[in-house]
């Protein structure tokens, strides 16, 4: 897509510090700097988002989170957040399906926290609308 800021990277035309590169998937240090280590990992074909990816590109995006992820393990971190907005209203700012890694330490001071939705919902009414299948 002609915009995209991650088709830029994923072109050359734009810089990145990147992490990690294979023939479909590229992972680059989030430029926002906000925690040490924050990382995008997406698709190099450009996908709107998680519903437009198909399941073999969605499989190695995640398979590369999964290979990131152990190596920062590795590296001093403790753990991992995986986070992937799907849509404007869930806070996607690009529209390029992406996957944040953001390495984690014991008491580092970051914080992801959800707060909660106007309104709750009735659990009963909600798993009768949402359940798959039966």
């Amino acid at each position: 897509m002609k915009d995209c800021i991650f088709c830029k990277i994923v072109k050359g035309d734009v810089p990145c510090y990147k992490i990690y590169e294979d023939k479909d998937i590229i992972a680059f240090l989030d430029i926002a700097n906000d925690v040490p280590g924050h990382t995008l990992v997406l698709p190099k074909k450009h996908v709107l988002d998680l519903d437009d990816c198909d399941e073999i590109l969605y499989k190695k995006v995640m398979l590369t989170c999964k290979k990131i992820s152990r190596h920062y393990l590795g590296k001093g971190f403790e753990g991992v957040n995986l986070v992937s907005n799907c849509k404007p209203c869930s806070g996607q700012e690009v529209s390029h399906f992406h996957v944040h890694i953001i390495p984690r330490k014991e008491n580092d001071g970051a914080k992801l926290t959800l707060t909660p939705a106007n309104k709750k919902e009735n659990l009963e009414e909600l798993v009768k609308k949402l359940r798959i299948g039966n």
